[in-house]
């Protein structure tokens, strides 16, 4: 962990050298296994092959049976600076109640919520197959030292949490540095134990299909569990874009490892045929094996209540 960081150093030649990494040799073993990564890095290659996914294929999923399915791929979130046990006590107290009265539809996947809440939704929680989901590491900019990602990872599942969501460290995959960058991944998923690991690569900050193939492969080889495009604060949120990206570094890793890892869009996705796209791009990309809630994750507030309204045929406002 003895990582020292010397930025805008003066060598003597007049130049600032903060983020120019142009005298690194790029010839690492992390630069050489996303180079060797056969998913796509241009942007306008994406781009179209998303357009044709969509046009060819959304059509036929929007329909009750696949809106019923995302509805149990749901992590119902809530983080706010407001919540507060008794907040988040109601907001689970509504998952226990939605599983009391409409048994024909699934739960919700997980209850996502800060680290400090794990206990509370623990306790309150009585539907058995709804997971408790907790952001850590510093969530959201993961801006703190290494040894508090690491404790507060490990007291949210100690404190019941069944997955740990974390963003990935965006200063050093930027400036080049993805030893860093992997080596602490892999320290927090020890920290983990038995719970899954979910790594943020915060792909509106990333913005090209290049930085979000070799985030995707960093993360991949450093052991995450799954793979969420966003954080939903400070940044565009999902784009079907780098979900097809994703998608296709989780297909490469699973061939070449025979390891599943799943999927998680996240940030900005409240709409029935949002959900239904990105539920299209999984099943093209990855197929019908990653159509089942173990690997296939939608990260939303409000999203519950649309797909509840399109199951149901009537405006709803449930949770």
């Amino acid at each position: 962990m003895e990582h020292q960081h010397h930025h805008g150093h003066d060598c003597g030649c007049g130049h600032d050298h903060e983020h120019d990494h142009s005298h690194v040799a790029h010839t690492d073993k992390y630069h050489q296994m996303v180079n060797a990564s056969s998913a796509p890095s241009d942007d306008n290659a994406v781009l179209a092959a998303v357009e044709k996914i969509i046009a060819e294929h959304k059509a036929e999923n929007d329909n009750a049976e696949v809106w019923r399915f995302l509805l149990s791929t749901i992590d119902l979130t809530t983080l706010n600076a407001t919540d507060s046990p008794r907040s988040v006590t109601a907001f689970v107290e509504r998952v226990n109640d939605f599983d009391e009265e409409h048994p024909e539809l699934p739960s919700v996947a997980a209850i996502c919520v800060y680290p400090n809440f794990a206990q509370v939704v623990r306790s309150t929680l009585d539907v058995s197959n709804v997971n408790v989901a907790c952001v850590s590491g510093g969530f959201p900019s993961s801006q703190t030292f290494l040894e508090v990602k690491i404790a507060e990872t490990a007291l949210a599942v100690a404190d019941g949490a069944d997955e740990i969501d974390i963003v990935m460290n965006l200063g050093d995959f930027l400036d080049g540095d993805w030893e860093s960058v992997t080596d602490e991944i892999a320290e927090i998923k020890h920290s983990c134990h038995q719970a899954r690991l979910k790594v943020i690569l915060e792909t509106g900050a990333l913005q090209t299909a290049a930085n979000v193939r070799a985030a995707s492969v960093l993360a991949l080889y450093a052991g995450a569990d799954f793979l969420k495009t966003s954080t939903g604060k400070g940044y565009p949120g999902a784009s079907l874009e780098a979900a097809y990206v994703m998608a296709r570094c989780i297909k490469d890793y699973y061939e070449a490892t025979g390891k599943k890892v799943g999927f998680k869009a996240a940030g900005g996705i409240s709409t029935t045929s949002d959900a239904v796209a990105y539920y299209t791009v999984v099943k093209e990309v990855l197929g019908e094996e990653w159509l089942t809630p173990e690997l296939f994750r939608i990260g939303a507030s409000r999203l519950a209540n649309n797909l509840l309204s399109s199951v149901l045929g009537t405006e709803t406002k449930f949770f």
